[in-house]
């Protein structure tokens, strides 16, 4: 009976020490990467990449609510989409959104940009992209402001609808221009002059029309030089400047990627903004 006893407490005692090493020995699995990472890099600073550390890059044509990355150049630039995003700290959900291409495939987009792979791009922390064509520019969560190529439309007489070339005469012509970091088109006055605003009055009652333009210059396309930009006291308010042109948005600027201003009263008055731009 004794010799029973010890045995049945022997087992009890090798299976309490069983489960204890079991519950010593339980798997930690490392949670996965976000769908999108804030990744830091050498050159750019703070950029977007996949959940591999694969680049994300804009593409200045994408003006509209589409994008115009397609056939031959859809293969050099492979669209992102992943259909529940996750994000690292520091990124904000209601900047990503989602379109349908007109090829009928899925796209992801950061501030109504959408979001592309580069075929170049070899392994993760690759950069090749940027400024390919200078329309390609790394995605960055940060950017003061955005480099446009696009047809410019501004109106007719009637108040149609009318292209018009980098010169404002009525012609197709795809233009680069700067926008806001969210894509509205950013202009100059012909008649302001070198770091003065000649346009808006004391009591503001014209800046509907054509508001001031300021932001505090950080994070730009790699085109574009800080060195250029400056900024004035319009009337105690401050305003952004780019060779000394002061800048301004249109108030007729709707929907994203409208122009509508190069055509007000007419054309060529209010130009858009651009490396080409000449320094007062």
């Amino acid at each position: 009976m004794k010799n029973s006893i010890f045995l049945l407490l022997t087992s009890i005692s090798l299976l309490s020490s069983c489960s204890s090493d079991d519950a010593d020995q339980q798997i930690i699995t490392e949670p996965e990467a976000n769908s999108i990472k804030l990744a830091d890099n050498n050159v750019h600073g703070k950029i977007l990449t996949d959940s591999e550390g694969m680049s994300l890059y804009f593409f200045s044509r994408d003006t509209k609510v589409q994008s115009e990355c397609n056939n031959d150049c859809k293969t050099a630039w492979p669209i992102f989409y992943q259909a529940d995003l996750t994000l690292d700290d520091g990124l904000e959900a209601s900047d990503f959104g989602v379109i349908t291409r007109s090829d009928g495939d899925k796209q992801n987009t950061y501030k109504g940009w959408p979001l592309y792979y580069f075929l170049n791009d070899n392994v993760a922390g690759d950069t090749n992209g940027d400024k390919i064509g200078n329309n390609w520019y790394i995605a960055k969560p940060d950017y003061s402001l955005m480099y446009a190529e696009a047809q410019l439309i501004g109106r007719d007489s009637d108040g149609n609808d009318q292209n018009f070339t980098s010169e404002y005469t009525p012609g197709d012509e795809l233009t680069f221009y700067m926008t806001s970091s969210k894509g509205r088109t950013i202009y100059t006055f012909n008649n302001d002059t070198k770091d003065n605003n000649n346009f808006t009055t004391e009591d503001f009652s014209n800046n509907s029309v054509w508001p001031v333009f300021h932001i505090d210059i950080d994070r730009l396309p790699s085109i574009l030089d800080a060195n250029d930009f400056g900024s004035i006291d319009v009337f105690g308010t401050p305003q952004l400047t780019y060779k000394g042109r002061p800048l301004y948005y249109y108030g007729g600027d709707v929907e994203r990627g409208d122009n509508y201003g190069i055509s007000v009263p007419n054309p060529g008055i209010w130009p858009i903004a651009n490396t080409d731009t000449t320094e007062l």
